[in-house]
C-alpha cells in the first residue's frame, strides 16, 4: 500500500474519498504536521497502490490499512476518513477498535447503500472495466464532489479534482465501487465507540449533506459536528485551511495531538 507521511508525534491516518487518492490531503498535511504525524495512504487499488486481488469489500480495504499500521509499528492512531475513506475507517473500527484512539469522519455516512445506489455503483464499475475511465468519470463525478462556491469561485479546485479523478486506474475504480456497494451498515459500530469523535461536513455537500452528518454525529457517544461554509463533499481539497483549523482545534482540545 502506497502512502505519504509528514510530521511527528501522534499518528493521524487520513483515508481518501472516491474516486481520488491520498493526494486529496496534500493541502491539509502541511497545516497539521507541526502537531501530529500525518499518514495518507492510497486505498482500494487507487492512486499509486497496487490493484486489489481479493474479492471487493470495504473490510478488505480496512485490512490493508491495518497491515500498513503493523508495518509502521503503530499500535493506536487517530483515524480519519472522507466519504469512502470514512467507510474504510468504520470498517477498521469494526475489525480492531483497540487500534483507534480518536475518530475523524468527513462527508460520509454510516448507513449502507439502498438498492438504487448499489445498482448505480455496479453500473459504474462495469463501465470502468468496459471503457476505462477517461473523460466520462470526471465529467459525471466532479459536479457533485465540489460545492457551489468552488464551481463559482475556485476553478483551480475543480480542475484539481478532475485531474485526480482522471489519474485513477479503471481496475481500482471498479473494485472500490463494488466494495462500497457491498458495505454493511456501520451505525452500531459508531455507537460502541467511546473515544473522541469529530464529524465535519461541507455546508454545500449534496451527497452527504449536513442533516446526514448530524445523524452520523448523533450516533457516536460524545460525537460533535462542524459544518464548513463554502465547501461541498471534499472540504480538505476545497477549503483546506478551514478544515485543518477545525482538526487542529479538536486534536488540542481532546489531548490527541
Amino acid at each position: 500500500m502506497h502512502y505519504v507521511e509528514s510530521g511527528a508525534g501522534t499518528p493521524l491516518v487520513l483515508l481518501h474519498a472516491f474516486p481520488v487518492d491520498g493526494r486529496m490531503w496534500d493541502e491539509v498535511r502541511p497545516r497539521l504536521d507541526s502537531q501530529v504525524r500525518v499518514i495518507a495512504p492510497d486505498v482500494g487499488g487507487l492512486g499509486a497502490s497496487a490493484a486489489e486481488v481479493d474479492e471487493p469489500g470495504i473490510d478488505v480495504a480496512a485490512a490493508g490499512v491495518l497491515g500498513l499500521l503493523d508495518r509502521l509499528e503503530l499500535d493506536r492512531v487517530v483515524l480519519g476518513g472522507c466519504s469512502m475513506g470514512g467507510y474504510v475507517a468504520m470498517a477498521l473500527l469494526r475489525a480492531a477498535p483497540e487500534r483507534v484512539a480518536g475518530l475523524l469522519l468527513a462527508d460520509t455516512k454510516a448507513v449502507a447503500d439502498d438498492a438504487d445506489q448499489r445498482a448505480n455503483r455496479l453500473s459504474v464499475a462495469e463501465r470502468a472495466e468496459r471503457e476505462g475511465t477517461a473523460g466520462w468519470l470526471a465529467e459525471s463525478s466532479a459536479a457533485n464532489l465540489v460545492g457551489r462556491a468552488s464551481h463559482d469561485q475556485r476553478p483551480e479546485v475543480v480542475a484539481r479534482v478532475r485531474g485526480l479523478i482522471e489519474d485513477q486506474p479503471a481496475a481500482g475504480v471498479a473494485w472500490s465501487q463494488r466494495a462500497m456497494a457491498a458495505r454493511p451498515d456501520s451505525t452500531a459500530v459508531l455507537r460502541s465507540f467511546t473515544g473522541p469523535a469529530l464529524v465535519v461536513v461541507g455546508a454545500e455537500d449534496v451527497l452527504t449533506p449536513p442533516a446526514a452528518a448530524q445523524v452520523l454525529a448523533d450516533a457516536v457517544p460524545g460525537g460533535e459536528l462542524v459544518v464548513l461554509p463554502e465547501a461541498g463533499h471534499l472540504p480538505p481539497v476545497e477549503t483546506p485551511e478551514a478544515f485543518a483549523a477545525v482538526v487542529r482545534t479538536w486534536l488540542e482540545r481532546t489531548g490527541l495531538g
